[in-house]
């Protein structure tokens, strides 16, 4: 006992203090640790439970009732192709809607016994013309069926209207109204906006046209591109205006007068210029398709949505011949990307093979609905295409809402092209631009940049500075190199000659039905007409559909939000005035030459 406290040494404060302090971090790791590897074992179990449920929900096959009406109501956004959301979270959810189930719903609904006819019922249309066209066609096509069609809405937006005017009868509220205005085409100009950051772009550029730099040092449109945008305006506007005439037996002179006046400028002038058929609200538009059904008072139509629909199709079987569609959608990138909205070129390539090297595809139907973007990746897109051809694949593309510059190199060496009428297609031209923000680091936040170089010109395209006279004569060089690629791509695959393909091209767009009669485009019509084609110089008889990229599912989506994630959320904050974000940044990420669509744009419809 006496030895025991003997050694015994009382325990100095220093010593306390490390002790607990040391104590404490042992434990707060620890306890992270734990509830990591907790929260890890957590997020496993919602993922497989989510995916059980979507396993369920996607298993179950959708009934379709007698007596049934598809409902069509497009104001949630449309692309090529959406990814369906596995759960029902009641009317509050907003599934985007994806064109090729749009108009495969509608075009199966027409030999479908228990639909009896379709309800429009949109006050807008979330789509650019040509989708909102190839809507439009699919409903007018069901009309042959002999099932009604009738469209209602309390307020009908342009392109809503557009649509409604395919319905038997057209309904509006009261109270409402409809717009009929025409087309506006609004371009924004960041010259201003670049000087007062003290940010030069510097930009090369080949075609009179090729005005999609001209936001970056004009405060305007030039002549050339206002010339070009007032032809394509008139251009989609008369697709408008020819098949709201034929439908409502209004004159073109007639729809031009009352836009021009905006003479409809109530529900009650809509009536009594005949672009609606009466004035009713929903229930009585309800009534009216009850009584078409001869339904009793009580009786209620079963409406049944796109989306649900879609789920009622059957798969077709497998095997036999094949038709490959191949969606190229989005702007056009080097490399490989997972972005459901962008076309990477190793990425495409890599899809595009699986497609003409399956020896039961007898043919492609390049569907094609892009801007443009990067030259050295359309031109490998082109290759990759010529492969096909080689390998005695037919390959037919089908121009969506665009397919311009980058977007048309890659669909002219097809045997046969399609374009909606209102299609914006062609910008047969090339850029450069490469900013210099020297200015802006140094006055607007104080940073300044120094550097040792080894040769003249090994910080070459640097934004750190700007070109000296032999860097920007090379560039222009290489943009004139690649237009001359470009226009030869056109000429061979169009059997045209250089000298025509350059005097229709120096960047400028064209619609549709333009397109054709230069000799862009074969033949004006839409993806299933495509497909039509490639069946018939593919000599397939009897065949099935095929579809690449394969779609991914709705958690491989979630999972990989990170492509565009940031654009969203900036987007969304901005609201209307993200043109200011899109500008800056499409003046700072652009690398190498462009063969991009010349201007950036929304239109007013």
């Amino acid at each position: 006992m006496n030895n025991t406290n003997e050694n015994y040494k009382p325990e100095t404060r220093s010593r306390k203090f490390w002790r607990v302090v040391l104590g404490s971090m042992v434990g707060f790791v620890l306890s992270n640790i734990i509830v990591f590897i907790l929260g890890i074992v957590m997020m496993i179990s919602t993922i497989a439970t989510f995916q059980k449920m979507a396993s369920s929900a996607t298993s179950t096959s959708t009934t379709i009732n007698d007596n049934s009406v598809l409902l069509v109501d497009l104001s949630a956004p449309i692309e090529e192709r959406a990814v369906e959301i596995p759960f029902d979270f009641g009317e509050y959810s907003q599934q985007t809607l994806g064109l090729d189930k749009i108009l495969a719903s509608i075009k199966s609904a027409a030999s479908d016994p228990k639909i009896k006819g379709i309800y429009l019922k949109s006050s807008t249309v979330a789509a650019s013309p040509a989708t909102t066209k190839a809507i439009r066609d699919a409903v007018m096509q069901f009309k042959k069926s002999g099932k009604f069609v009738y469209a209602y809405s309390d307020v009908y937006t342009q392109n809503a209207y557009y649509l409604a005017t395919a319905a038997d009868k057209i309904f509006l509220n009261p109270a409402g109204d409809l717009s009929l205005k025409g087309l506006s085409f609004q371009v924004m100009f960041y010259k201003n906006l670049l000087e007062k950051m003290d940010i030069d772009v510097q930009i090369l550029r080949h075609g009179q046209f090729k005005s999609a730099v001209e936001p970056y040092f004009l405060d305007k449109m030039s002549e050339a591109n206002r010339e070009q945008m007032t032809m394509l305006a008139n251009s989609l506007w008369d697709v408008f205006l020819q098949d709201v005439s034929k439908a409502r037996n209004i004159s073109k002179d007639q729809l031009n007068n009352i836009a021009d006046n905006l003479l409809c400028s109530s529900a009650q002038k809509a009536s009594e210029l005949h672009l609606v058929d009466m004035l009713a609200y929903s229930d009585q538009a309800e009534n009216a398709i009850k009584s078409k059904m001869n339904l009793g008072s009580d009786d209620k139509p079963n409406y049944v949505s796109i989306s649900k629909y879609a789920k009622s199709l059957a798969p077709k079987a497998g095997g036999g011949d094949k038709i490959a569609v191949v969606y190229a959608y989005g702007s056009i990138s080097d490399g490989k990307g997972a972005s459901e909205r962008a076309i990477y070129s190793e990425t495409f390539i890599k899809n595009f093979r699986k497609a003409y090297k399956n020896k039961d595809v007898k043919a492609i139907v390049l569907r094609v609905n892009s801007p443009g973007g990067s030259a050295l990746a359309s031109e490998n897109i082109w290759h990759e295409i010529d492969l096909a051809k080689k390998a005695g694949k037919v390959v037919v593309t089908s121009m969506g809402d665009y397919a311009a510059s980058g977007g048309y190199y890659i669909s002219c060496n097809s045997d046969y092209i399609f374009a909606q009428p209102n299609t914006i297609t062609g910008s047969i031209g090339v850029f450069g631009m490469i900013p210099s923000v020297q200015r802006f680091l140094k006055n607007k936040i104080g940073v300044t940049i120094d550097q040792v170089n080894s040769n003249k010109h090994s910080d070459f395209g640097t934004i750190f500075r700007p070109m000296d006279d032999m860097e920007r004569e090379m560039m222009q060089n290489s943009v004139e190199e690649v237009y001359g690629l470009f226009t030869k791509r056109v000429a061979d695959g169009r059997k045209l000659t250089v000298s025509f393909v350059d005097s229709i091209g120096q960047g400028r767009v064209w619609a549709g039905s333009d397109a054709l009669q230069l000799g862009l485009v074969d033949e004006l019509g839409n993806i299933d007409n495509a497909i039509s084609k490639a069946a018939e110089l593919a000599a397939a008889e009897k065949y099935d559909i095929v579809y690449y990229p394969e779609q991914k599912d709705w958690f491989s989506m979630v999972f990989n939000l990170k492509d565009n994630a940031l654009d969203e959320a900036v987007r969304k904050e901005l609201g209307q005035f993200h043109f200011l974000y899109d500008g800056v940044k499409k003046a700072t990420e652009n690398e190498g030459v462009q063969a991009m669509l010349p201007f950036s744009f929304t239109i007013s419809q």
